[in-house]
């Protein structure tokens, strides 16, 4: 679509087929990395991966769900991380990895999508400003009404 000018301009997880081969279809900020370290660097914002939702019912009745399964995500990015710093066997076919890990772990302090509402307020703010600016949202929503505590553990 982007090729035939059906569309202007795409945002997704993947890039389009013709990238890289159509010379009309380019990135809007090819220069993105540098660009998000600096917003990262100025304001403490990195785009968030991916957000985890429980509907509340089942919270409700099964509240012990919420520290099980952060506490699953905790253990399994302990091991990706671990794997991905293994210089023995490289978790990925990347000359550079260990290069590129330890640029991360210096710009990022050793984790480039920590947990937790602390960790990433500045990013959770900005989401919530945006969508309200752009009437996603009636109002601007607090923090903290987004998430729900997760019993045994300090404000995370």
């Amino acid at each position: 679509m982007l090729a035939r000018g059906a569309i202007d301009a795409l945002i997704g997880s993947r890039k389009p087929g013709e990238f890289g081969r159509d010379p009309d279809i380019a990135r809007l900020f090819p220069n993105y990395r540098a660009l998000e370290r600096r917003l990262y660097e100025q304001a403490g914002i990195f785009p968030i991966m991916h957000l985890i939702a429980i509907r509340r019912e089942l919270y409700e009745r099964q509240r012990w769900i919420a520290r099980s399964l952060y506490d699953a995500f905790v253990e399994s990015k302990r091991r990706a991380l671990a794997r991905m710093r293994y210089a023995g066997s490289l978790a990925a076919m990347l000359p550079w990895l260990i290069d590129d890990v330890e640029e991360i772990d210096e710009v990022f302090g050793g984790d480039a999508f920590p947990y937790g509402i602390e960790a990433n307020r500045p990013t959770l703010q900005a989401l919530v400003a945006y969508m309200a600016e752009q009437h996603f949202i009636a109002r601007p929503i607090p923090i903290e009404e987004l998430f729900v505590p997760l019993p045994g553990a300090a404000a995370t």
